[in-house]
């Protein structure tokens, strides 16, 4: 009689995918469970539960306040760092390709890159006045940054030895740029892209407390204004980490194309 065993290889490699894919549901779990037991300990009647702040979620939902916040977030956020790609990409790859031009605006760059996105916003208020093009500015300033640094790297590792093998073949100019250059960065561009993305979201929400009157993080301060909501200011917070999440695994998802990985194109 014979008996029927999976491979070893196979069994052994199940039980890691299957924990990994319960660990960070194991670890939220335990986060509830101290957060609210830290309330029941505490006492206190301020600071809200994790069941107060799905209530408060789901009472925005209804009246459609949640929606609308988010909307307009997602849009300021979408027109600023697009804005920021369609310039700072083809900058970034102008600069890592001509060395001219390299050092002619690097130090400018490098001089303006290290200035939070915060300090910028009483000047984005007095150019652009209260409304939505002063929080679209400070996103557009504050990818650009990431994604301009991110794609000189990129077209500066490019291996020379690939270059150099290219015009062997008489590949040059554009041609050299589109289809060995190009590939050859694409990783580091959209790790440039990524980062810009997760600041962006970023800058938004701070934005949003102070020069306009609709969005995530107006949420938060009208919120805590509105006698002291802490369960709307909570569940706004928790619902920007959810969308940053989010955004961030679509740019995950993008850096796995196999043309990002592995630095080719047909």
């Amino acid at each position: 009689m014979t008996a029927s065993y999976a491979p070893i290889g196979q069994s052994v490699s199940r039980l890691p995918s299957r924990a990994s894919r319960a660990a960070p549901l194991l670890v939220v779990a335990v986060l509830l469970f101290a957060w609210w037991g830290a309330i029941r300990l505490s006492g206190t009647h301020i600071f809200p539960g994790p069941w107060d702040v799905v209530l408060g979620t789901v009472a925005l939902a209804r009246e459609g306040v949640l929606a609308r916040h988010i909307a307009a977030s997602l849009m300021r956020v979408a027109v600023g760092y697009l804005g920021a790609v369609a310039i700072a990409v083809p900058l970034g790859i102008a600069m890592g390709w001509n060395r001219s031009l390299h050092r002619a605006l690097n130090p400018v760059v490098q001089m303006l890159r290290p200035i939070s996105p915060i300090a910028w916003i009483p000047l984005a208020i007095l150019w652009f006045g209260v409304g939505n093009a002063s929080p679209i500015f400070l996103i557009f300033l504050s990818s650009f940054f990431p994604m301009v640094v991110g794609t000189i790297a990129g077209v500066h590792a490019v291996e020379r030895q690939y270059l150099r093998a290219a015009e062997n073949f008489g590949i040059t100019g554009m041609k050299l740029l589109r289809y060995v250059v190009l590939p050859g960065a694409m990783a580091q561009i959209v790790t440039g892209m990524r980062i810009g993305l997760g600041v962006a979201w970023l800058v938004v929400v701070a934005a949003e407390m102070v020069a306009i009157d609709s969005g995530l993080g107006y949420l938060i301060i009208d919120s805590r204004n509105a006698g002291n909501r802490y369960d709307l200011v909570v569940a706004a917070m928790v619902i920007i980490g959810v969308i940053g999440f989010a955004l961030d695994l679509v740019m995950r998802r993008i850096e796995r194309i196999d043309s990002v990985r592995w630095r080719y194109v047909r």
